[in-house]
């Protein structure tokens, strides 16, 4: 992100997934939130989607929980901002939850409408946008699907595309 607007929205949605996350804990749950180093669309053999880049740290901890069986993703929700202009980074924070062992993983996101494009038309033709938890230090990653990929945009930039 490189605009003071984007990177003031980028700093609140940061402090807004902090914030939610104590919520989540007030109540009795387990709440990681990560926080990306760089997201950025992917569209290889082995995977499609966006790619959420992490610490190694953060890397591990997710994939220790989702590898090991004992975090099995059953919903999530997502926090989706429009832009405030014509601005094409869009803005979301998605909340990966296990209800029965009561963990979250606040996964925060900011990624550019141009250059995942490609990505979004395709997670909406096949009806699942999957987010890959990443790191630059390995080659595994963390998948999360998402069955509405329609959550991650505006209407009107489904529309735009239809023309």
């Amino acid at each position: 992100m490189t605009s003071e607007t984007a990177d003031s929205r980028w700093a609140e949605l940061l402090e807004d997934a902090s914030t939610i996350a104590e919520e989540y804990r007030e109540n009795g749950w387990d709440a990681i939130v990560l926080e990306p180093e760089a997201v950025s669309p992917v569209e290889r053999e082995d995977r499609t989607g966006l790619d959420v880049e992490v610490s190694a740290e953060a890397y591990e901890l997710v994939e220790s929980l989702v590898d090991s069986g004992d975090v099995t993703v059953t919903a999530a929700d997502v926090y989706y901002r429009p832009p405030e202009d014509d601005d094409e980074r869009r803005i979301a924070l998605v909340v990966e939850r296990d209800e029965e062992t009561e963990t979250g993983v606040f996964v925060p996101l900011c990624y550019d409408l141009d250059d995942s494009r490609s990505v979004f038309e395709t997670a909406l033709v096949e009806e699942e946008l999957l987010l890959h938890v990443t790191t630059a230090a390995t080659e595994g990653w963390v998948s999360f699907s998402h069955d509405d990929p329609s959550l991650f945009l505006e209407e009107s930039d489904v529309r735009e595309w239809d023309r």
